[in-house]
């Protein structure tokens, strides 16, 4: 038992020494210098950057199709914000009453003007045909030509516009104002899902032309000029019904027909509100937070070595190994930290005090029955644990509401507090009952007040 105690223990303290060291690795990185290095990925609160608000214009909308746009809306501009390079972006849908609107959060955005441009634009579907051989070569030999020379050796060179145009694909008439809709089938043979559009009169009539000039050759459709999908037309294709297939999954599937009808349908969107968070204003934020993060940790060890002794400091022990892994975890999911996420990863350091706290004074409690050393830890752990199981999974339970209803900074705090709990539940059962088992059968465990 005890061997197998020291071996948990020995695991312990590497998993603390690797995490602490991938939290903050400017020591270990002078030793090992490809030691692996992430940096924490901050919000918009943090970091600085823009809020968008947008709202959506849904009168040329059906009512029952009104969501379907709206998600489609929203893939594409979280597209069109990832070209734009943004990071990790936040692109959310929101319907308060008949008001539908677009909330574009862009975390250490420099030229917000230029993302307003880019995000305020419809969504434009197009279908482009396949170039023949010898188009491509000439441009593929054009861009070889070009390679390496600036832009005004470029416009010396004969043709050179060419090597600005796509290879492989040129525009057709064929665009989304002619798509009625696209919606996800599946193919009754195999089961596997396709997407099925349909287009009106007029383009009906241009999508038989096109397909039956390109039997044999690949149809491309593109999305603010970014191809989606590109089949291959097997024949001319009459009435204006087609399919998409391919290796789809039915989430890629349905990902697919969305940004298919977001790009045939008119929504326009409106800016209704900008808010700009300056790199200034959230470093301070930051600063404020770590230095209330551990100035909160300090009283807390402090709590537990003056009311609990021995016990106490094992669990400020687990407690500081408890939060070496939570960041890290932090860095490799990875968790856009913003201040409402902090808050909840503060609330969580409260919430594993609060499970040894109940271990803790059972174990007192059986102290003072007279019980010995080891049946009172491990009484003390059982009888706890139902009292701790219980808290816990109702927080869960209310953080995983908050998660699912509440907004971008909610649930940052939702998901960071579910993993606080989780860990800390790990903390305070598995690491701390190991370091407390360490003192069974040794002197110590006889010096009373130490325990109690």
């Amino acid at each position: 038992m005890r061997r197998k105690t020291y071996i948990i223990l020995l695991g312990i303290v590497i998993l603390a020494f690797l995490a602490g060291n991938f939290v903050y690795p400017k020591y270990i990185k002078s030793i090992f210098p490809n030691f692996w290095d992430v940096d924490f990925k901050l919000g918009l609160d943090l970091q600085g950057g823009t809020h968008l608000l947008y709202q959506a214009d849904l009168s040329n909308i059906d009512k029952e199709d009104y969501s379907s746009a709206m998600e489609g809306l929203r893939d594409i501009i979280e597209r069109r914000v990832n070209m734009f390079g943004v990071a990790e972006p936040v692109v959310q849908t929101q319907e308060l009453g008949d008001q539908h609107r677009l909330v574009v959060e862009l975390a250490g955005i420099k030229d917000p003007a230029q993302a307003i441009k880019m995000i305020g634009e419809t969504p434009f579907l197009e279908f482009r045909e396949q170039k023949d051989e010898t188009e491509t070569q000439a441009i593929l030999d054009k861009q070889v030509e070009i390679e390496g020379l600036d832009f005004e050796q470029v416009q010396s060179v004969e043709n050179w516009e060419l090597a600005f145009q796509d290879p492989y694909f040129k525009p057709t008439s064929l665009t989304g104002e002619y798509l009625e809709k696209a919606e996800i089938v599946f193919n009754q043979q195999t089961g596997s899902p396709l997407i099925g559009i349909q287009f009106n009169d007029e383009g009906s009539k241009l999508f038989e032309e096109i397909t039956t000039n390109n039997v044999g050759k690949l149809l491309a459709i593109y999305i603010d000029g970014v191809a989606i999908s590109t089949p291959v037309v097997n024949e001319a294709i009459v009435g204006g019904s087609a399919q998409i297939t391919g290796n789809f999954t039915v989430d890629e599937a349905k990902e697919l027909a969305r940004n298919l009808n977001a790009g045939a349908l008119p929504v326009p969107i409106e800016l209704i509100s900008q808010q700009t968070v300056g790199p200034t204003l959230g470093k301070v934020s930051l600063e404020e937070s770590l230095k209330a993060g551990i100035i909160g940790l300090f009283l807390v060890v402090l709590f537990l070595i003056i009311f609990y002794r021995v016990p106490g400091l094992l669990a400020s022990f687990s407690l500081v190994v408890y939060v070496f892994v939570i960041l890290s975890l932090f860095k490799l999911i990875p968790v856009t930290l913003t201040l409402a996420g902090i808050g909840g990863f503060i609330l969580s350091i409260g919430m594993a005090v609060d499970a040894n706290i109940l271990i803790f004074s059972r174990m007192k409690e059986e102290l003072k029955k007279e019980q010995s050393f080891s049946v009172s830890l491990e009484e003390g752990f059982r009888r706890s644990w139902p009292s701790i199981r219980d808290g816990n999974l109702t927080t869960l339970i209310v953080a995983l509401i908050l998660f699912l209803l509440g907004t971008s900074f909610i649930k940052g705090f939702a998901f960071t507090l579910s993993i606080g709990i989780l860990v800390s539940m790990f903390s305070a059962i598995f690491i701390t009952r190991n370091l407390l088992r360490l003192f069974v059968n040794t002197k110590l465990e006889e010096i009373k007040w130490l325990w109690r």
